[in-house]
């Protein structure tokens, strides 16, 4: 019995992956070794950037409000135990964006919980 070889979804397998990499400079997009090992890396590079962006996020928003508390004579461990222990459930996010589009609001906050 002759072998039997699934050329139609080997294909398709090295369709995907060349389509995946698309844009890539070089031999990265169209031969098939070197693009196959190129998008590998990039899903890696991919998977970790999505946890970064959380972490780089987080970060900013501490930054901003640090600098919202400072202003009104406050750090930002200060603040935030404060905010804690007046019950005030706000996440980074919102005290940023709060902190720096709407000060005037911000200090209502910091006025409350002082």
């Amino acid at each position: 019995m002759p072998r039997s070889v699934n050329a139609v979804a080997s294909r398709a397998r090295r369709k995907k992956v060349l389509k995946q990499a698309k844009g890539f400079f070089g031999r990265r997009k169209n031969v098939w070794t070197v693009a196959k090992n190129a998008v590998e890396k990039a899903m890696q590079y991919a998977y970790r950037g999505r946890k970064e962006k959380k972490r780089n996020f987080r970060a900013l928003w501490i930054n901003r409000i640090n600098a919202g508390a400072r202003q009104h004579g406050l750090s930002y461990s200060q603040f935030m135990g404060l905010l804690k222990k007046n019950n005030i459930e706000l996440n980074r996010k919102v005290l940023a964006d709060l902190a720096m589009n709407h000060p005037e609001a911000f200090k209502a906050i910091v006025d409350k919980i002082k």
